[in-house]
């Protein structure tokens, strides 16, 4: 897949990046997605809910009145679930949801979501940018000439760059990450994926890895 370079301003620089065909031309398996972005999702849920038991509220523990002869039901103590004030029965306990996926499911759900890009036309490559010092309305200007409207859109980024991240984290509609922090959730869930061109041609090298971490 030949894609062009692009520079600050949208224009085509003349240069082309190839992407690997076993990447972004693959058949995306759908499933695989779902389950990548099912375990993005319940590993980022708390689960600190917590309701107390009978054994946990407040109340006294002695039998309300005697077993027998009082021509009333069978009574314990007044924490009772059926009463006000009195415990939960099956209430929920702070517990993990997170799950664990194979990783070569893991790597097939973000080539499948790379590969949706692509045949929808939602990658774009630009040359790199150098940014001397943080400055939000020129992030902006590089933004709005990439990606044409208001779209949401993913800069993904070789390493960390202070400048960039600075520029780019009160923007709306953009997230700015690292290659290696990119995952399954991040490619469904925008509208366009802008490559820095170091990236792109990161992906022809032979060692470039696109599993997702747990």
């Amino acid at each position: 897949m030949q894609v062009d370079v692009l520079n600050s301003k949208g224009a085509k620089t003349g240069r082309s990046v190839e992407l690997p065909d076993d990447i972004f031309a693959i058949e995306p398996n759908e499933h695989c997605i779902y389950l990548a972005v099912k375990q993005y999702l319940a590993a980022q849920r708390q689960g600190t809910h917590k309701s107390k038991t009978r054994a946990e509220v407040h109340g006294s523990s002695k039998k309300l009145h005697k077993q027998k002869g009082t021509g009333g039901s069978r009574k314990g103590n007044i924490r009772n679930p059926l009463y006000k004030g009195g415990g939960a029965v099956n209430g929920p306990v702070p517990h993990l949801y997170g799950f664990k996926l194979n990783r070569k499911v893991k790597d097939l759900a973000k080539m499948s979501a790379l590969a949706f890009k692509a045949r929808e036309n939602k990658i774009v490559i630009v040359e790199d940018l150098k940014m001397d010092a943080p400055k939000t309305k020129d992030y902006i200007a590089v933004l709005d000439a990439l990606r044409g409207d208001n779209r949401k859109s993913m800069v993904v980024i070789p390493e960390y760059n202070s400048n960039i991240y600075l520029s780019s984290r009160n923007v709306p509609n953009t997230k700015t990450v690292m290659l290696s922090d990119m995952n399954t959730y991040d490619i469904t869930h925008t509208n366009v994926i802008v490559f820095m061109e170091s990236v792109a041609k990161m992906f022809t090298e032979e060692d470039v890895t696109v599993v997702e971490e747990a």
